[in-house]
């Protein structure tokens, strides 16, 4: 059986995902094959493995980092919100049903069996299992039906560390509290601390990590600095979502309330001359060069935000002065004419689409989970230039749509989108996952503008997230005792 280490944190963002990777790429740079583990994930980003099973995408950047594929084994328990009360249970990588926060709860302890199903295989396979907890630990009115944190660290008999957001500002205080918190067999779990996102001198903070390793009697591992890489996150308290000042090329993606998948965007931010940016009211719209409305758990709910805001008054004045529009996934559906859910997928009824592409769609309860390549059809017009270019990605949603009128845009032998003009929208998240693709709308929106950008970069998305591992994983081996770490775990350094 594989070795184990639980990495869990004071809050949610204090970086427990990203001390995750970094572990499983050291380890693989150190030689051992190591996986990481969530037994249940919170998030309306996933990811679809290659065999059509749903999981966080978290855990699908952690086995990247780990250098394997992702697999539905990483994150058995995949929660997704509905509603302020309720969430969609993907379990095992299909949806399973609907519950309240409530009923799930009292739910909670029957899927411990699914829990161990799925970690004591991998642990069957790997040298060394990363499990990530979620949240804080020390959510006392959740204790008695905990599978994530110390209720899974009891699982599993693992050793804990706990991360703690020191930019935030009260780190020394959130880490002795959440030890205040735990009885004595949780506090005999937790083996060490780490201070993450540290601007500024070391030096001056040595003081407090000793008096906090005197008051809770757990040692400091080490202070991982303020880290500027390019990883895809998922917490909806991501940086990407905030506004960013507009350059050459201005695109705007809606911040819609339920918004999923919005890493789909973030290649944008890697070219020179563009600014990518979100917004989510009249106010911050502007004039943007192009408008993307992005995926969403709940399509009809974020459709009538748009209109409240004054959104979709917005977008359609964009596109009817003859400028881009694209819709990914529910942002594709929303771009249609009409969305009708006669099986009461998210609540029943129909209701009109923004109309700027003659497509119908109809919800159903079967969820569509694959992942899909090939080369973009032939277009004409505006979206010319994405002729023949390969893509890659996966699509998740309810529901099909139906092209009325407009050049449907297929991908291979399939029909993933329609283009009507300046308006474009497409199933698949990661349409936008490759150079060519880029630097294709990136050249539309500039020739429209009347802008000379220069030679376009091209990049190797690949070997790009490569090196943001290897950044990564540089950093926290430099900052962080991995001898202790390697002591803690069971393993030989």
């Amino acid at each position: 059986m594989a070795k184990v280490i639980m990495v869990q944190g004071t809050t949610s963002n204090a970086g427990k995902s990203l001390t995750v990777a970094a572990l499983c790429k050291i380890f693989k740079q150190d030689g051992y094959k190591a996986a990481p583990f969530k037994s249940q994930n919170m998030a309306l980003n996933s990811f679809i493995t290659k065999d059509g099973l749903e999981m966080g995408r978290a855990q699908a950047m952690q086995a990247e980092a780990a250098g394997i594929e992702p697999d539905i084994r990483m994150n058995p328990i995949l929660l997704k919100p509905t509603g302020e009360k309720g969430s969609q249970i993907v379990l095992n990588g299909k949806v399973f049903k609907d519950m309240s926060a409530g009923r799930y709860h009292n739910y909670k302890k029957e899927m411990i069996p699914h829990i161990m199903k799925a970690y004591n295989s991998l642990a069957g396979e790997y040298d060394v299992i990363v499990i990530e907890g979620a949240g804080s630990p020390a959510e006392i009115n959740l204790k008695d039906m905990d599978i994530v944190n110390m209720g899974m660290a009891k699982l599993t008999d693992a050793p804990v560390i706990i991360v703690g957001d020191i930019d935030r500002g009260g780190v020394f205080a959130s880490l002795a509290g959440t030890m205040l918190l735990f009885d004595e067999e949780e506090k005999s779990r937790v083996k060490g601390f780490v201070i993450n996102k540290f601007r500024g001198d070391v030096n001056l903070l040595l003081p407090g990590l000793r008096m906090l390793e005197e008051i809770t009697n757990v040692d400091v591992l080490g202070v991982i600095p303020y880290l500027n890489i390019d990883i895809d996150d998922e917490d909806s308290l991501s940086e990407r979502l905030t506004n960013h000042a507009t350059d050459s090329v201005d695109i705007a993606v809606i911040r819609l309330p339920r918004i999923s998948n919005f890493t789909d965007f973030n290649v944008f931010s890697m070219i020179e001359g563009v600014s990518l940016r979100y917004v989510s009211n009249i106010r911050d719209f502007g004039n943007p060069d192009m408008v993307i409305v992005p995926g969403t758990k709940n399509t009809i709910e974020d459709l009538k935000w748009l209109r409240q805001t004054g959104l979709e008054i917005k977008i359609k004045k964009h596109a009817d002065d003859g400028k881009a529009v694209f819709g990914i996934c529910g942002g594709y559906q929303m771009l249609g004419e009409t969305i009708s859910d006669p099986q009461h997928v998210e609540g029943g009824g129909e209701i009109e689409g923004l109309k700027l592409l003659k497509i119908k769609t109809v919800f159903s309860k079967d969820k569509t989970t694959t992942q899909n390549s090939g080369v973009i059809n032939k277009l004409s017009g505006f979206y010319e230039k994405l002729s023949g270019i390969p893509v890659e990605g996966y699509e998740i949603h309810m529901g099909e749509s139906e092209i009325i009128d407009g050049i449907p845009m297929t991908i291979g032998n399939k029909m993933e989108g329609c283009v009507n003009g300046n308006v474009a929208g497409s199933y698949i998240h990661g349409f936008f996952d490759n150079s060519r693709t880029v630097n294709a709308i990136i050249e539309i929106l500039a020739d429209k503008k009347g802008l000379l950008l220069g030679e376009l970069k091209k990049f190797d998305m690949k070997k790009y997230k490569e090196s943001q591992y290897d950044i990564l994983a540089d950093c926290v081996r430099k900052s962080l005792d991995m001898e202790k770490i390697y002591e803690i775990a069971g393993m030989k350094k």
